[in-house]
């Protein structure tokens, strides 16, 4: 690859971290909270699609 395209890449992704930067520390701070509850929600649905793969895989062998 050449050395000039790395430099851009290198030199874009950096500016992307410095204007995403504020934004993310806003969102931390505002964002909503978690209550009692939204962990399970999102564990559910994430345990059925791993148990799901793993179903999957299981099959094919």
């Amino acid at each position: 690859m050449n050395i000039w395209l790395q430099i851009g890449s290198a030199v874009v992704v950096v500016l992307m971290l410095v204007f995403l930067y504020p934004a993310a520390k806003h969102w931390l701070t505002n964002g909503p909270k978690a209550k009692k509850g939204d962990w399970q929600a999102a564990a559910i649905p994430l345990l059925l699609v791993v148990g799901f793969v793993i179903l999957l895989i299981m099959m094919v062998r």
